[in-house]
């Protein structure tokens, strides 16, 4: 049963969909096993790009079955337009799967996380608004609405009875906002759900099925190991559990199931939205990466912040994860500079600290210690193996992997499908 885990290192962004892309050409299966449509993936083929925020990178390739798994927050709406969208694009009848036990995203939740976000003030997580975290929320306290539920209409509307009478008292009493009728929702939701009901099934048997069958299965995560819940930048963080340990829970697999983790790294650091952020690169250098790299947000278009390569940051995914393999993306992007940076470890105070901290006001004060590297002024298009890479951006590349303890796989070169160099096979 050949399975490979594809995983964010950083703070999401990474370039996991292109990766996920490219693995999909030799996967029969590819499986989403948490997050919502506040992610998206850019995947690029021959002169057309697709921004995937719910479907499956696998949705280009045709024949892949796609896996929305119950670990997914799913916004009816969103996904129902992703699917009419591609359909636009050529791309129809896309073998998808929407897991029964998967939450459904609703209009209070999307009311609820702006106006909580908007009551933040100056402590604004600097969430999509998407109605992600209130979806999870419910979910975690036993008031959120399965799809299983949202695709029967007698269940819907039984459920929103029950739920709604909670939410209208928050929404009236906490932020003055008028409350919301059963009849509005089900007459908001009516089309999608019909639309959406013959997808749905046991996402856990087909997948779980498909690896006996030892059918190449590849799992994709969205954000990255620095928004996880649990082992992010708390509490600047999502609301789910982007690393490998959220593929059983949000699957449905057993984590033996999982052959090969491959980590995405960007071979410099980008985040989107507040939180401390070490290399963070607020000069010249940090604007000139983001306009050469194009880094704006696939779901927000907000400019991300960039930086050095963290290896401190890569190396703490690669411990929390159990990585295997490293894909390192958007080399081409550093190409131009007379010199490049790697953060080796970070100094508090008098203290060198080679391991993240779990304190965001400890990781706010931390000043990166650098390692400089000389440039390489080379156009990478037209390279195609590992071995017409100059020489510095190998030598970069191999301390990298031993900084991080991983050995890179896979090198990342430009953003189409072909820009990437295999260093040694994942399935």
């Amino acid at each position: 049963m050949p399975s490979v885990a594809v995983i964010g290192t950083q703070w999401g962004d990474e370039g996991k969909g292109k990766i996920t892309d490219f693995l999909a050409e030799q996967a029969d299966v590819v499986v989403r096993y948490q997050g919502g449509n506040n992610a998206g993936h850019t995947v690029i083929v021959g002169d057309e790009v697709f921004k995937l925020h719910l479907i499956p990178s696998g949705a280009i390739h045709p024949g892949t079955d796609c896996v929305i798994g119950n670990g997914v927050v799913v916004d009816p709406l969103v996904l129902v337009e992703e699917i009419d969208h591609l359909a636009e694009r050529g791309i129809t009848n896309v073998p998808l799967y929407v897991s029964e036990r998967a939450h459904v995203i609703l209009r209070y939740h999307k009311l609820q996380d702006e106006l909580e976000e908007n009551e933040r003030g100056d402590e604004r997580l600097g969430t999509t608004g998407r109605g992600i975290g209130p979806a999870y929320t419910d979910k975690v306290a036993r008031s959120g609405i399965r799809i299983v539920d949202f695709v029967d209409p007698d269940r819907f509307r039984e459920r929103l009875k029950a739920v709604l009478p909670l939410k209208n008292r928050m929404l009236e009493r906490f932020y003055g906002h008028p409350p919301l009728t059963v009849d509005e929702i089900l007459d908001e939701y009516r089309e999608a759900a019909e639309r959406l009901r013959p997808m749905v099934c046991d996402t856990s048997l087909f997948v779980n099925d498909a690896l006996k069958a030892g059918k190449n299965v590849l799992f994709e995560g969205a954000q990255g190991t620095m928004l996880d819940v649990d082992h992010g930048t708390y509490p600047f963080v999502t609301s789910s559990t982007p690393t490998a340990g959220g593929i059983a829970a949000g699957a449905g697999v057993s984590p033996r199931s999982i052959d090969r983790i491959l980590g995405v790294a960007k071979a410099y650091t980008t985040r989107v939205g507040t939180g401390p952020f070490p290399s963070e690169l607020t000069n010249e250098v940090g604007d000139w990466i983001r306009e050469r790299g194009k880094e704006y947000g696939t779901t927000t278009g907000r400019p991300r912040r960039c930086g050095w390569f963290d290896a401190v940051v890569v190396r703490y995914a690669a411990r929390v994860n159990g990585l295997t393999d490293l894909a390192l993306m958007s080399l081409d992007t550093l190409g131009g500079l007379d010199e490049v940076k790697i953060c080796v470890a970070y100094k508090y105070r008098s203290e060198r600290i080679e391991h993240f901290p779990a304190r965001h006001d400890i990781l706010e004060a931390c000043e990166p210690v650098y390692e400089a590297f000389e440039g390489w002024n080379a156009d990478l298009s037209g390279v195609s193996s590992w071995e017409e890479l100059p020489e510095g951006a190998r030598r970069y590349v191999d301390r990298v992997s031993e900084l991080v303890g991983v050995p890179v796989s896979v090198v990342s070169i430009g953003r189409p499908r072909s820009a990437t160099i295999l260093r040694r096979p994942l399935f």
